[in-house]
């Protein structure tokens, strides 16, 4: 296995690091990481090795506004204009790159918390380019009177504060009200994991947790308005396209809300028959970095190359 990175130059010249891990020999497929909001890229090292290991490519980038991606005063934002739509579109470049460089590889998309969302996003209108997709940590809209309500706090601080200012009240409506269902909580994050030791590794990493503006959040909740409008909106999608759903049965964003069904219900619903859905019981908001988590990557990489397998 061999790891590095590279940097992507996106259609806007925008600069995307992103890492990736090889296996020893021929890559069989590609793993498209989209990660969350408010980390990076690095966490996602023990699933792309574990990858590697059975022959697949893992690409993760620093999202825009994220991690390495971020240059000085862009950390916690996406772009000026259309943020949502252009981190979409960077991993889609970055799909077609990989795709250019070995032609007929099957590329895979996973996207975690925020990720799934722009995952979604990117079934919408890249997905019949993608041999298969992960969501997992998925996010259940907000009751449309908080959305609504975010949806102004957003618009208005971009106007009147700027886009690249600290939403400080929307970061506490949601990160910090997630936690409310594990109080007394040992820390601000414990809705995060159960492993005590992962989630002070994100206490304490400069590049987790921060504060998101009201640029990014103004683009992140116009984006859930815009997929969750139609309940056809994936019927673009062929009907036997893999898609598997995973959450922790505790994930205060999604999965205690029942939202895995839900969702699941929405992609039969546009016609979707190759749905695999997995809720793990006691487990939080980031499965991967959970104490299950050896369960939740070999179910991944068990459902991965299961889906392999069917297309050779």
């Amino acid at each position: 296995m061999k790891s590095s990175d590279f940097s992507h130059t996106a259609s806007d010249r925008k600069s995307i690091l992103v890492r990736k891990w090889l296996p020893a020999g021929n890559s069989k497929a590609v793993l498209i990481v989209a990660h969350g909001m408010a980390e990076h890229s690095a966490r996602y090292e023990r699933l792309a090795t574990l990858m590697a290991a059975v022959g697949w490519s893992a690409l993760v980038p620093d999202l825009r506004g994220h991690g390495q991606t971020a240059s000085q005063g862009e950390l916690g934002w996406f772009s000026d204009h259309d943020g949502f739509s252009r981190v979409r579109d960077d991993l889609h470049e970055i799909a077609l790159a990989a795709m250019a460089e070995k032609p007929g590889l099957p590329v895979f998309l996973l996207g975690h918390s925020m990720g799934s969302l722009i995952a979604e996003a990117y079934l919408v209108a890249y997905g019949r380019e993608l041999s298969g997709c992960i969501l997992s940590g998925v996010l259940s809209p907000p009751p449309p009177i908080l959305l609504t309500g975010a949806r102004i706090i957003a618009k208005l601080g971009s106007v009147f504060k700027g886009k690249k200012v600290a939403a400080k009240m929307l970061h506490k409506m949601s990160f910090d009200a997630s936690n409310k269902d594990f109080e007394p909580a040992r820390t601000p994050t414990d809705w995060l994991s159960r492993d005590t030791s992962e989630v002070d590794l994100y206490v304490a990493d400069p590049l987790c947790g921060f504060v998101c503006s009201f640029g990014l959040y103004n683009d992140f909740l116009a984006a859930f308005a815009s997929i969750y409008r139609k309940s056809m909106v994936f019927s673009t999608l062929r009907k036997t396209f893999p898609l598997m759903i995973a959450a922790g049965a505790e994930d205060p964003l999604g999965g205690a809300r029942a939202f895995v069904s839900l969702l699941a219900d929405k992609f039969k619903v546009a016609g979707l028959q190759n749905i695999e859905t997995r809720l793990y019981p006691g487990a939080r908001h980031e499965i991967l970095n959970e104490t299950n988590r050896d369960e939740v990557m070999n179910d991944m990489k068990g459902w991965l190359e299961s889906e392999l397998g069917k297309i050779h």
